[in-house]
């Protein structure tokens, strides 16, 4: 699943070591997440939008859960 969290990460002039303290996990769940291999549970997806003053859908792009083609 696409999202938008490397982009808003960096705006806050964040390190992934950084986000991923602030929300209580490891860096690589994070590295995971950013790189789209990983889809975080809704808590997660919650706490992250907090973080950045967005809704969940803000973040992430839902046309295209399974990460193959949009138009499959």
């Amino acid at each position: 699943m696409e999202n938008r969290i490397k982009e808003l990460r960096e705006g806050r002039g964040l390190t992934q070591e950084q986000l991923a303290k602030r929300m209580g996990v490891s860096r690589q769940t994070i590295i995971s997440i950013e790189a789209g291999r990983y889809n975080p549970s809704l808590l997660l997806a919650h706490r992250l939008a907090c973080e950045f003053g967005k809704i969940i859908e803000e973040l992430f792009d839902f046309s295209n859960p399974e990460g193959g083609m949009k138009d499959e």
